[in-house]
């Protein structure tokens, strides 16, 4: 896994108080999980295009979708957020738009007004 995004310990650690406490089974490896949804996000993969060393895809969806539910990711953030201090300066950054794939073809099918004032080519 040495090409692959990793945790380190120390940013585990930092993170570990916000997780929820696991029920009855223990939970698999949070830090091969963590990093395997960090980089699916952060590459803008599908889940089954996660490498293999993250675990299976389904259990990287199941728990994106179970602790974003609960809102753990968003208290990790703003603690970590609260921990930098106030920010000198604040940025946007649109790059990464999707489409729907039928989005290209509502022109074509009269679903969206033609935006052009160049004639209509019959």
């Amino acid at each position: 896994m040495s090409d692959l995004f990793l945790l380190s310990e120390s940013q585990l650690r930092r993170i570990e108080p916000y997780f929820p406490l696991s029920h009855g089974v223990p939970r698999v490896d949070d830090r091969r999980v963590l990093s395997g949804i960090i980089f699916v996000i952060r590459n803008g993969l599908r889940w089954r295009d996660a490498p293999v060393a993250y675990g299976p895809p389904k259990t990287l969806y199941n728990r994106f979708i179970r602790w974003s539910r609960l809102g753990v990711f968003n208290r990790i953030f703003e603690a970590l957020a609260r921990k930098g201090g106030k920010p000198d300066r604040l940025m946007i950054d649109a790059t990464h738009l999707k489409a729907h794939r039928t989005a290209a073809s509502l022109l074509k099918k009269g679903l969206f007004p033609a935006v052009s004032d160049a004639p209509k080519v019959a």
